[in-house]
């Protein structure tokens, strides 16, 4: 069984900053792709950021320039940086990741959620 944890979200007036952690756990040999995405009330599931194992990133045209994504895959751990954060960026953040395990192939895990409210 694999988990990920996230942690870091809270309150903060608009242009400041967050940074939010995701650490997986449990039977892992090697974590592909993990990504960060957002659920705000009301709204579907949406792509922030990913990137690959190598480093290689992706952002959604609302995140760039503003939030940065990196990873340390000796800690099974994927970051986000959130600055110049805007009302709108209000949500819950989830993290997911391609999880290769001992004696099973690739699975999908997602984390439980950490709320991002931003004050305007």
């Amino acid at each position: 069984q694999v988990q990920l944890v996230e942690s870091g979200g809270g309150l903060v007036q608009a242009g400041g900053s967050l940074s939010l952690s995701c650490a997986a756990s449990g039977n892992i040999l090697r974590i592909g792709v993990m990504g960060w995405y957002r659920q705000a009330p009301g709204e579907q599931r949406e792509l922030v950021a990913t990137i690959t194992r190598d480093g290689d990133t992706n952002y959604a045209d609302s995140a760039k320039g503003r939030f940065t994504i990196s990873r340390d895959n000796a800690k099974n751990t994927v970051y986000l940086q959130m600055n110049s954060l805007k009302a709108e960026d209000t949500a819950r953040y989830y993290c997911k990741g391609s999880v290769t395990g001992w004696g099973y192939g690739v699975n999908v895990y997602w984390g439980q959620g950490t709320q991002v409210t931003v004050s305007s």
